[in-house]
């Protein structure tokens, strides 16, 4: 058996999509105070979908958010030709060439985001040829269904938020997230903003309802160090990305407070990095995601990685690369969830691209066992709302 062909495109949204609005969401370009809205360049408006061929007929998917053109050029220009005439079940092997061949200007980054959504795709092409859901090729079931939190709850009015909020309580979720609008450069008086939407959220959800809140590397580790006391009082699950992922020193001290537990991990690349943030005693929780860190070849070995050192790993995004990976793990006990928008936001956009991805029900989804690879495919008609780049 032999890969064929490897087919990338870039997707990238024409329809009507909804502006940030000022302290929309925290982020590490805050700090430079343009005079633009900063969220902008964090949003996603294209998308990349990989699909790797066979001799036998069989096409495996895979997709990456981050940077999609770059992703594309560099699949084409240095992935494909290692993955053309190879035997996709060799995937071990060909995901050590790949990042061998690249790691003079990958390791990271949108590298690494090249060789996941590759990696991704010969899993889901195994998984098709041998006709078993990716989950049982990872060791099979170690829950009857996946726990996910409601993941939206952008900084909003008051009003609206708690309307968000009363909604996802209804619709059955156990667990939700927030996310901060305000850092440094806003202030004391930011500070209470941001205090008046934990606030908000718990006053509506009760105690009995997990609550996150997520600063998206929005913040410096002097001001994190003032807001999270503040926040013990709201008993949050954890507090995901308070400073840049390089500041592993920072993610120590914040851990170290003993306040209110740490996430982290949604930008660390590599196994090497994850054992780093992890030796330093840096986060509470684990985040990757399985499209940025590798693909499912990696995202099962820092699992690992994480279980040895009992941090529970919550993949961010969702998606079913990461809800097959959770399935497999008991030290994954629950999934990050986009419920789906009208109006396109950004990270919600694969709910316009793939058919398959699972809807929760009373805060829980469902691995169907007898669709095999990913249980993804295109919608091919839904594509003719996009602008396409081959």
């Amino acid at each position: 058996m032999k890969i064929t062909e490897v087919r990338t495109r870039v997707v990238e949204w024409r329809g009507k999509t909804v502006p940030p609005q000022p302290h929309f969401c925290t982020n590490p370009v805050d700090l430079l105070e343009l005079p633009v809205d900063s969220m902008g360049s964090f949003r996603f408006h294209g998308w990349l979908v990989v699909e790797v061929a066979t001799d036998s007929g069989e096409v495996g998917i895979g997709n990456a958010a981050l940077a999609p053109r770059v992703t594309k050029s560099l699949i084409d220009l240095y992935l494909k030709p290692i993955l053309i005439g190879a035997n996709p079940f060799d995937c071990e092997f060909l995901w050590q060439h790949m990042y061998r061949r690249t790691i003079a200007f990958g390791r990271k980054g949108v590298g690494m985001v090249a060789i996941s959504a590759v990696d991704i795709a010969l899993w889901d092409l195994i998984g098709k040829i041998l006709k078993q859901p990716v989950f049982r090729l990872l060791g099979g079931k170690t829950k009857q269904k996946i726990p996910v939190y409601a993941s939206r709850l952008y900084s909003q009015p008051l009003d609206d938020l708690a309307r968000e909020a009363q909604q996802y309580k209804d619709q059955g979720y156990r667990a939700m997230k927030i996310r901060f609008g305000w850092g440094p450069t806003d202030g004391a008086a930011g500070m209470q903003r941001n205090l008046d939407l934990v606030r908000t959220t718990r006053e509506v959800i009760g105690d009995e309802i997990d609550l996150m809140a997520d600063a998206y590397m929005g913040w410096t580790l002097d001001y994190a160090r003032r807001m999270i006391p503040l926040l013990g009082k709201y008993n949050l699950r954890w507090v995901e990305e308070p400073v840049i992922p390089d500041d592993i020193a920072g993610y120590a001290a914040l851990k170290a407070l003993n306040v209110v537990p740490i996430a982290g991990g949604e930008h660390e690349f590599t196994l090497y990095g994850f054992r780093q943030l992890l030796d330093a005693k840096g986060v509470d929780y684990i985040q990757f995601d399985t499209d940025r860190v590798g693909g499912i070849t990696q995202a099962r070995k820092i699992s690992a990685l994480a279980e040895a050192f009992e941090v529970p790993v919550i993949p961010h995004a969702g998606q079913m690369h990461n809800f097959h990976v959770v399935m497999a793990s008991y030290n994954c006990p629950m999934a990050e969830f986009f419920p789906p928008v009208e109006v396109e936001v950004g990270n919600e956009l694969f709910w316009y691209i793939f058919k398959g991805e699972p809807m929760p029900q009373n805060g829980f989804i469902e691995l169907d066992e007898n669709l095999p690879g990913l249980g993804l495919t295109i919608d091919e008609e839904a594509l003719k709302k996009f602008d396409i780049i081959e």
